[in-house]
C-alpha cells in the first residue's frame, strides 16, 4: 500500500516528463498502479483505487500544450519505504575506503502513463 506520493520536478523532453517519489508501508508491498490525469492546469498523480495519497502540481502554457498533444507522461519513480535500511551509526572518514563506499540500492522505475484530460 502506498504511504504517499509527491511529484519532485516536471520538465520537457520529448514529452512530459515527470519526477517522482513514493514511499511505500512495507518492502514487501508492489500495489502501486499510477494514474495521472490533468484538469483545468493541474497534473494530478494517484495510486488507483486510493484517492487519500493523491499529488498534483500545476504546469506551464508550454507543458500544457505538449501534454494535450501527447495525451501521455513519462513517469520515473523513486521507490522508498521509511525506515527499511535503518540508521548508519559508524561513517567512515574517507568514503572512499571501508563499507561505505557504495551507496545502498535505490528502486527506481520508468514507464508511460496515458494521460486522462478533464476540461
Amino acid at each position: 500500500m502506498v504511504k504517499s506520493i509527491q511529484i519532485n520536478k516536471v520538465s520537457l523532453k520529448d514529452r512530459l516528463v515527470v519526477d517522482a517519489e513514493v514511499r511505500m508501508m512495507d518492502p514487501q508491498d508492489f500495489d502501486f498502479s499510477p494514474r495521472a490525469r490533468i484538469e483545468e492546469n493541474s497534473l494530478f498523480l494517484t495510486n488507483e483505487g486510493e484517492s487519500t495519497n493523491d499529488t498534483s502540481v500545476d504546469l506551464n502554457p508550454d507543458q500544457m500544450i505538449v501534454a494535450e498533444r501527447d495525451r501521455m507522461i513519462e513517469l520515473r519513480v523513486k521507490f522508498s519505504v521509511e525506515g527499511m535500511h535503518g540508521v548508519l551509526t559508524n561513517k567512515t572518514k574517507n568514503v572512499r575506503d571501508g563499507p561505505n563506499s557504495k551507496k545502498l540500492a535505490e528502486p527506481r522505475w520508468k514507464t508511460l502513463l496515458p494521460l486522462g484530460i478533464k476540461s
